[in-house]
């Protein structure tokens, strides 16, 4: 609506102002058509009075005096040029020298001529005003050439542009009120149009996809046929969206079971296969009455012990990713508790950074050494062999929030890797099962904080984990 009246508004002033600029030109036209005949009139009577010849040669005579009577009669200046030309009379006073600086040119001459009504209107601007002039021939009594009539004209638009800017203030006016009016009656209308779909965005956005939101309908009375029909849809939507939910957690649950059963089965059987063929080996080579019995026996004692200890560390990992442990939130120092984590490790390149002996926060204690060893143990895993290891890891306080960081100067993490590197089972080393950090994620959140990396592949990476130092549901209590 306001664009539709700004747009009627501009284009109603230039129609306007067009519409005066025509009448303004067809005024100024046919005034000077009516001054022109008029002239020629008086002209056309001289030449029945006088008693002079109408020739060419004669009109300085017939119009030495005759030229201001008529002029002060029509109230109008002009000139009688000869058809060479040459000014002849003037209703102006002028000199011989004068004359001849007013020739006519040649091309107005020739305009003349080869005009089919023998008439020539000349426009020109001169000092920001317009002029035109007109020049047309002179006839004797049998219409015979005799000379050419000159009448200058001024164009004086004062009285129109004023008109023209007395309509424009008044219609700017009408339309400022109009715009006024419009603005209101399009707010008005449309917080109308727009208060159902207002009431759809919202419970759009407040749409959940999992099977835990109870999504609401909506429930609208005086609504048109195209909003009623747009509820309804939605309607439809969220009675299919939370049957889909439940039917899709169903089938999340049931392919996550089955991929941890293939992957349980998978690094089974990786240490069952040494231990099958070690068994066999044995029980082929097996000799009561050999001297070396003994030691061939705590050989593989030996090998049996440390394949069932990578099928407990294999079942230990799992179980810790399947069921963490509940939270045992306490108020702890966590600069103790990861400078605590750290002792474990016996690497002397393993630098802790802090500037605060003290930083208390609610948090697991078990758990938060879990994170730390974790991170600390990939960081030092990704350090190649042929390169000075350096591991550092900060403990700084953010306001309401702890901040750890662990960066290494290891490998770093490839681009291709950056969206796998916290989902389970992912790894880029030979060993491992790649639960390590899909379980630090899923400590870090179960704590309302999280954990981002930044990584320049060949020169490092540094883990950031934020988290609260007061739990939400502490906080409330």
């Amino acid at each position: 609506m306001i664009v539709l009246v700004l747009v009627a508004f501009v284009l109603i002033a230039g129609v306007t102002i067009l519409q005066f600029k025509q009448q303004s030109e067809e005024y100024h036209k046919e005034r000077l058509d009516r001054k022109e005949d008029q002239v020629m009139a008086s002209i056309n009577y001289a030449f029945e009075t006088t008693t002079w010849p109408a020739t060419q040669e004669n009109l300085r005579y017939i119009f030495r005096d005759e030229i201001y009577r008529i002029a002060d009669v029509q109230n109008v200046s002009f000139n009688i040029y000869d058809l060479e030309g040459n000014l002849v009379a003037s209703s102006k006073p002028y000199t011989d020298e004068d004359s001849t600086m007013f020739r006519l040119s040649d091309t107005i001459l020739n305009r003349i001529a080869m005009s089919p009504y023998k008439r020539y209107i000349e426009k020109h601007l001169a000092a920001g005003d317009r002029y035109r002039a007109s020049y047309c021939y002179i006839t004797d009594l049998r219409f015979k050439p005799v000379g050419i009539l000159n009448i200058p004209y001024f164009e004086d638009d004062s009285f129109n542009n004023k008109e023209l800017r007395s309509f424009l203030f008044r219609l700017g006016g009408v339309y400022v009120l109009i715009l006024i009016i419009a603005v209101f009656l399009a707010y008005f209308i449309s917080k109308y149009i727009t208060r159902s779909l207002k009431t759809i965005s919202d419970k759009l956005k407040e749409t959940r996809f999992s099977s835990e939101a109870a999504n609401k309908k909506i429930a609208l009375k005086h609504a048109g046929e195209e909003i009623f029909n747009l509820v309804n849809a939605y309607n439809n939507m969220v009675d299919a969206l939370e049957d889909s939910a439940v039917r899709l957690a169903r089938s999340e649950r049931e392919q996550a079971w089955r991929e941890m059963a293939r992957q349980v089965a998978h690094e089974i059987k990786n240490p069952l296969t040494p231990m099958r063929l070690s068994v066999q080996s044995f029980q082929r080579k097996f000799d009561p009455s050999d001297p070396e019995i003994e030691k061939k026996l705590d050989e593989f004692s030996k090998t049996l012990i440390q394949q069932i200890d990578t099928m407990s560390s294999i079942a230990s990992a799992f179980s810790n990713f399947a069921s963490m442990p509940a939270q045992q939130n306490e108020t702890l120092n966590v600069v103790e508790i990861v400078r605590l984590a750290l002792d474990i490790f016996t690497e002397d390149y393993i630098a802790f950074v802090t500037h605060e002996e003290e930083i208390t926060a609610r948090f697991d204690r078990t758990q938060l050494i879990r994170v730390i060893t974790n991170l600390v143990k990939n960081a030092i895993q990704s350090i190649p062999e042929d390169r000075d290891p350096r591991v550092v890891v900060s403990v700084l306080s953010e306001g309401d929030r702890v901040k750890i960081t662990v960066a290494d100067n290891g490998v770093g993490i490839a681009e291709e890797n950056r969206e796998k590197i916290f989902e389970p089972r992912f790894t880029t080393k030979t060993s491992g099962m790649g639960l390590g950090l899909g379980m630090v994620k899923n400590i870090v959140e179960n704590y309302k904080g999280s954990i981002n990396f930044t990584s320049q592949p060949g020169k490092g990476t540094v883990f950031v984990m934020v988290f609260p130092k007061e739990q939400e549901e502490e906080a409330e209590k």
